[in-house]
């Protein structure tokens, strides 16, 4: 290679700066407004104690001013998208090939992005927070939370509240 990039090489830089234009647009009018990101399981039902305690969440932070950033998938995410209103979500999608859209409350807002990549994904959601929390998940959740105390350890995004939330008498965290 010599210091030249590969054809592919540059289709992966392209990709992620088109991903980073998307975020950058998207979120520029709401640049004022704060937000809280809820992470948590995408398969928890509507039945379930978590799902109802993230939608209940999400209300409530959205009556104190707040927006709420979720992954725009199914379970916890949706319940925080239902819980603020599709006026005070966003939707941070991840294209995968497995794996269903967006949830109905973001799936044709405005403030749904798609992003392809993890990384710009997670530098959105830590650009734009001003708290996460956590519910109950499973690898992604738990790959988030890490990465998150990761690079605010590291300097790498600005120190921020990380709250881990259970229903109450149960013992996730």
């Amino acid at each position: 290679m010599g210091g030249k990039a590969a054809r592919l090489d540059w289709k992966i830089l392209n990709s992620a700066l088109l991903d980073m234009e998307r975020g950058f647009k998207v979120f520029y009018p709401y640049r004022h407004i704060r937000k809280i990101t809820i992470f948590g399981s995408a398969r928890m039902g509507e039945d379930h104690p978590d799902y109802q305690l993230a939608r209940q969440f999400a209300q409530c932070v959205t009556e104190l001013g707040f927006m709420v950033m979720t992954g725009a998938g199914g379970g916890i995410m949706q319940a925080g998208n239902e819980g603020a209103g599709p006026e005070r979500s966003f939707g941070l999608n991840i294209q995968l090939p497995f794996e269903q859209g967006a949830n109905p409350v973001m799936a044709a807002d405005p403030k749904l992005i798609d992003f392809k990549y993890f990384f710009t994904r997670k530098l959105f959601f830590l650009r734009e927070s001003d708290g996460l929390v956590l519910f109950p998940g499973g690898f992604g959740t738990q790959d988030e939370a890490f990465e998150s105390l990761t690079l605010v350890q590291t300097g790498k995004a600005d120190p921020m509240p990380l709250v881990l939330v259970d229903s109450p008498g149960e013992r996730y965290w």
